[in-house]
């Protein structure tokens, strides 16, 4: 038998990400400066989002002279700003940040920047570089910072504080990572693109080698910010009940219920004690098997009403479809935007629109473009449900023949998006969710048939006006012939009949906002 004895010890949180930073999508030098970018990006736009300040954001890209994949990125915003005292943590410490409460944001848990920090330290040796100032705040804090890997704390290497020389906040990030940006350049360009699409009230700016993107805002009009919000019964396990214990120890469960839980007043909380059979007694009395039954009963209760979506920040139709027509260009847009709905618990809104035509390309099947909480999802859409979706149903039954200039946007926001594997790439197939997809592409399917049908009466139109204008001067010729009058009237009077049916489809069209320009021929 051998005498080699085990040795145990334990892992950081930053030293199990260093092991195993494929989890959050640092796998290759191309996907880790694509998920540095998206990183930087959706920081920067929840510090402004959240705050209703109207974003405004810059990506440069820059590659070393000597060493192309040493690659440089900055990333300014001038959103809310860290206080001086909590940058350190706030970008060198693993889960820590302000992300860990109950409410919809592209983030959950404050991982991806300090993975950023983490490869590019493996892989260059450098830190990174934080300059940022709050609104209130007279200065200006700079820091350079790296991760003790084997604490999980911040190391500082320099830090300076400067007065303000004018009203500023914003946060402006730099990192130096091993990176591709040849192959990552399309990936690049394809996520601020459709960024941009999704919030057309942000100006976003990509400057990198051969690219030069400006995507301005074209609306001042942002969605309401979500808010804090609480826990719904059937969300709740045995661990949150024992989390939420530790403050509310001294309150009896009815009032516990009705304090800490969405979807819960007095009258449901005192019927659910009825239907469980569960004592009204302190919450510090409850024996481990008592918790244990409470939370069994919370998710079996039926009755709890539906969670409240004010944790949700929805894109809303407007916004959807100025930013479709803005990026895409597309000659119509329908938008759908579905009422709220949960599933374990956890509320979601579910967002569609379809744009057809314009300078979108014909294609066999129509284009996707998949967001959760506003983030693009690039990756991984053969396994996502959206996908699926789209493919199965019949475009016949509204009028789309293939190929066809189509794209389809679904975007699902919820405080728990059902994302399928680690890689957060592909949203997973949850009835719920499913079941609103595919009725909201329907809702908006529905829309585009009906402009199809009204631009084809349009063309019909044209093509009858083209036909008839043949023949206008012979058959005001032969009714001159007949009646002994002069040809030119009923030339102008055919002519005339004409213009008014152009003219009454043209009104209509109008009315019902198609783009189609109808000219009149010449005569």
């Amino acid at each position: 038998m051998s005498e080699q004895r085990e040795v145990f010890k334990g892992l950081s949180a930053a030293e199990f990400f260093y092991r195993n930073r494929e989890i959050a999508g640092f796998s290759n030098p191309t996907r880790a400066l694509y998920q540095t970018v998206r990183e930087l990006v959706e920081n920067a736009l929840d510090a402004t989002e959240l705050y209703g300040i109207l974003p405004e954001i810059k990506v440069v890209v820059t590659q070393d002279k000597n060493d192309p994949m040493k690659v440089f990125v900055d990333v300014s915003d001038n959103g809310i700003g860290v206080p001086p005292e909590e940058i350190p943590s706030v970008f060198a410490r693993v889960f820590y940040g302000s992300k860990y409460v109950l409410r919809q944001t592209r983030g959950i848990f404050g991982l991806g920047i300090k993975m950023a920090v983490l490869y590019s330290q493996i892989t260059t040796g450098k830190p990174i570089y934080i300059k940022s100032s709050t609104p209130e705040s007279p200065i200006i804090a700079e820091y350079e910072l790296m991760i003790d890997i084997k604490r999980n704390m911040p190391i500082i290497i320099s830090e300076r504080v400067a007065r303000k020389r004018r009203k500023t906040h914003g946060t402006h990030v730099r990192l130096c990572l091993e990176g591709n940006w040849q192959q990552a350049r399309r990936r690049v360009e394809e996520y601020i693109k459709r960024t941009a699409m999704i919030t057309p009230y942000a100006t976003l700016i990509l400057e990198a080698p051969g690219t030069h993107l400006v995507f301005k805002r074209t609306t001042k009009v942002m969605p309401s910010p979500p808010r804090i919000g609480k826990p719904h019964p059937y969300g709740v396990d045995i661990e949150m009940l024992k989390h939420l214990f530790r403050n509310h120890g001294e309150l009896y469960l009815k009032e516990f219920i009705v304090t800490c839980f969405d979807g819960a007043g007095e009258t449901t909380a005192a019927d659910f004690l009825k239907w469980s059979g569960l004592r009204n007694k302190k919450l510090k009395n409850l024996a481990p098997e008592e918790i244990a039954t409470l939370s069994k009963k919370l998710k079996e209760y039926p009755y709890w009403r539906r969670p409240r979506p004010v944790t949700l920040s929805p894109v809303g139709e407007k916004l959807l479809k100025k930013g479709l027509k803005s990026v895409l260009r597309p000659e119509y847009v329908a938008a759908v935007s579905r009422k709220p709905l949960s599933y374990r618990g956890n509320p979601f809104i579910v967002e569609v629109a379809l744009a057809w035509g314009g300078e979108i390309p014909a294609q066999e099947k129509p284009l996707l473009y998949r967001y959760a909480n506003k983030i693009p999802l690039l990756y991984d859409e053969g396994a996502d449900v959206s996908r699926r979706i789209v493919d199965t149903i019949d475009w016949s039954n509204y009028k789309v023949k293939f190929p066809a200039p189509l794209a389809v946007v679904v975007h699902v926001c919820s405080t728990k998006v059902p994302f399928k594997g680690i890689g957060k790439e592909a949203i997973a197939d949850v009835p719920e969710l499913e079941k609103e997809i595919e009725n909201a592409i329907k809702d908006a399917a529905r829309k585009l048939r009906a402009h199809i049908t009204m631009v084809e009466r349009v063309h019909e139109v044209i093509r009858r006006k083209v036909t008839f204008s043949k023949y206008v001067p012979e058959i005001a010729r032969s009714l001159a012939e007949i009646t002994n009058m002069e040809e030119e009237i009923f030339e102008e009077k055919l002519f005339n009949m004409l213009e008014r049916e152009v003219k009454k489809t043209a009104q209509f069209i109008e009315e019902t906002k198609i783009t189609t320009v109808v000219k009149s021929r010449s005569r």
